[in-house]
């Protein structure tokens, strides 16, 4: 049982480390701007033009959109392992980032006049790949390690798609490389963050508001229908809740891997296992996560620039291999 105590310490923990994150990633970069600079700004005191520019136009606007990003793909993380009872389930092993970035790529060839299109496609695509990956976690004898093929094989199907309109249609994404890759450019502008922030806050408030039915369905089937809950309905709300939030963040910020998968499963670890609670830590901690993992990216190789999307999937890599070890009995693998 973890204690009252160690989880107030943890909270506070997350929320000084997502503050800290954030203020970090606004200073840290090739052009100089202090933490004064920020406080002015915050405060209305002085501040020279250039830092008042920098800050405005380039790197609270991409600090913004790594928070959101961040806390959506984890919250999005804990429903869908929940739901599907899953510990290697997230938004990019079965699929459901891929699904979204093909639809997000497809409107923005045939449609791309209409600017606020991708981000309903990337739902769109989030919630169809997140059917087929229901469907399948939903039949007769399928074990966790069907659902993990599945959805490898749907990125794989999604993934062909992405790069056939690449081809077809070089101009579909300007910014291409760095949406198949997962990362943030510095040409992100407020006005292009107010539909994923008006999709993103709302639905991590609902994903926490019942995140109280997500423990009772992983009590099991029998004891949830006991206890009133339509569990079949209550799966597919909670799984279009999570294609939401997922497809939201894939609009700012590609296909960024591995963030729901690694922060459940840190909380979890942390606070215990009350979804009440890993949920609200998740947002926060996977906001901190990507922040800090973003602004590691601008300044590891500086002058140069990777994609954040790079050093997630060199962190969540050998993760996930953790993962598949610590769980072989239960996803059906047979050891030695």
């Amino acid at each position: 049982m973890i204690s009252r105590s160690r989880k107030f310490t943890i909270s506070v923990a997350a929320v000084v480390s997502l503050v800290v994150a954030a203020a970090a990633a606004c200073v840290v970069g090739s052009t100089a701007v202090g933490l004064p600079d920020i406080i002015a700004l915050i405060t209305g005191g002085d501040i020279s033009d250039p830092a008042r520019n920098i800050l405005i136009n380039v790197r609270i606007p991409r600090v913004a959109a790594a928070l959101l990003a961040g806390s959506a793909l984890a919250v999005a993380g804990v429903l869908i392992q929940g739901v599907l009872d899953n510990p290697l389930a997230s938004p990019n092993i079965i699929g459901i980032n891929a699904g979204a970035g093909f639809f997000v790529l497809l409107s923005a060839s045939v449609l791309p006049h209409l600017l606020w299109l991708p981000q309903i496609a990337a739902f769109v695509g989030a919630l169809i790949s997140a059917a087929f990956i229901f469907a399948i976690a939903m039949s007769a004898k399928s074990s966790r390690l069907t659902v993990v093929l599945a959805g490898i094989a749907i990125t794989a199907i999604f993934g062909a798609g992405m790069n056939t309109i690449l081809i077809v249609d070089p101009a579909a994404y300007v910014a291409s490389s760095t949406f198949l890759v997962g990362g943030f450019h510095s040409g992100l502008r407020f006005d292009q963050l107010v539909g994923p922030a008006i999709t993103i806050l709302p639905g991590i408030l609902l994903a926490i508001a019942v995140a109280g039915k997500l423990n009772i369905m992983m009590l099991g089937d029998q004891t949830a229908h006991s206890l009133g809950m339509n569990v079949a309905r209550t799966r597919l709300l909670l799984l279009g809740l999570a294609s939401l939030l997922a497809g939201a963040a894939v609009s700012i910020a590609g296909l960024l891997s591995f963030v729901g998968l690694i922060i459940p499963h840190l909380m979890r670890f942390l606070v215990g296992h009350d979804n009440r609670i890993v949920a609200p830590l998740s947002a926060v901690t996977g906001a901190a996560f990507v922040v800090a993992c973003d602004m590691l990216a601008r300044v590891m190789f500086s002058p140069y620039e990777i994609q954040v999307g790079i050093i997630m999937a060199f962190l969540g890599g050998p993760f996930f291999i953790y993962l598949i070890l610590k769980n072989r009995r239960g996803l059906g693998v047979k050891g030695e």
